[in-house]
């Protein structure tokens, strides 16, 4: 039987720019009997933004108030730009205290990673890095396997993902499971935003970003410290990363030796989760066992709100 939601959107960056994707998502929610509230959020312009940097950290900091009945899912209309600038004014000790333990699941991914990074650093609040409403619910075609691992991952207290890709080195790690998208990761760095994860399992990935870049931001997190203080780091997708003719032979793959052989820990890949379209639905600050070798991985999640 499929038990209806209470679905609130949010869009704390930027705007839905095809009314046909938006109107799209909103009538497969309803068709599902899901309740949507927060659609005035995809109605806002200010610039490139779904609204002034005010009126998106008032959206979010609506979850804080506790005369609020909350929502059973925050979901993120889209990515692009814009939720680093509006960290300075969210309610952290208000969304501690309404969110915390909570039955509820903040879900989105992208730019949507400063937002979960920053609630996990200052609030201790856990999230998913997931689908989005633009991006995956108003898709052309539904990605069956995206839903069922979304739907899995917010209604279950436990996760497991098994993947077959070959691994190069054996890991048997345990850690909290944290990440996201790595330009907004790297941007973090030095600001009370970023999370001071020990013993983590870091997972990032990226879009339309050069071997070169990648393996540059890498190299940030490593020069910094961040990835010395982790139990591996996992690489989703980075769709769009196509070496250019000047870059003679040196490509994602030659990025990945190189990061392997120099930050001290080991990097597994090919995690389903980034700008693509089947991706993993992943608990942001919960508990994770990795376990690779030559026959792929396999990455078990606990410790996360879910819904009952």
């Amino acid at each position: 039987m499929t038990v209806h939601r209470t679905i609130e959107l949010i869009a704390p960056s930027g705007y839905p720019h095809d009314p046909e994707v938006l109107h799209r998502a909103l009538a497969r929610f309803h068709a599902q009997g899901h309740h949507v509230e927060g659609v005035e959020a995809t109605k806002r312009r200010f610039q490139r933004f779904a609204g002034t940097d005010g009126e998106r950290a008032a959206e979010l900091n609506r979850l804080a108030d506790p005369s609020r009945k909350l929502p059973d899912i925050v979901l993120a209309v889209r990515g692009g730009y814009g939720a680093v600038r509006i960290l300075h004014g969210l309610d952290y000790e208000g969304l501690q205290r309404r969110l915390t333990d909570q039955p509820i699941a903040l879900v989105g991914h992208s730019d949507f990673t400063a937002i979960q990074l920053a609630l996990l650093a200052r609030a201790g609040v856990k999230s998913f890095g997931g689908p989005m409403v633009m991006s995956d619910f108003g898709a052309e075609e539904l990605s069956e396997f995206t839903m069922q691992r979304f739907w899995s991952a917010v209604t279950k207290p436990t996760m497991t993902i098994s993947n077959n890709t070959p691994q190069a080195q054996p890991v048997d790690v345990s850690g909290m499971l944290w990440g996201g998208n790595l330009a907004v990761l790297a941007s973090l760095i030095g600001t009370p935003y970023m999370p001071p994860v020990q013993g983590g399992i870091l997972f990032i990935e990226d879009v339309n970003e050069q071997p070169f870049r990648v393996e540059r931001m890498i190299y940030q997190l490593h020069l910094s410290g961040i990835l010395a203080q982790q139990q591996a780091l996992v690489l989703g997708d980075f769709s769009g990363a196509r070496p250019y003719e000047y870059d003679n032979g040196y490509d994602l793959h030659a990025m990945i030796e190189q990061v392997r052989s120099v930050i001290g820990i080991p990097v597994v890949t090919g995690l389903q989760f980034g700008h693509v379209r089947n991706m993993v639905t992943l608990p942001v600050g919960a508990d994770a066992h990795l376990v690779a070798n030559a026959h792929g991985f396999k990455l078990s999640v606990s410790g996360y709100p879910y819904l009952a």
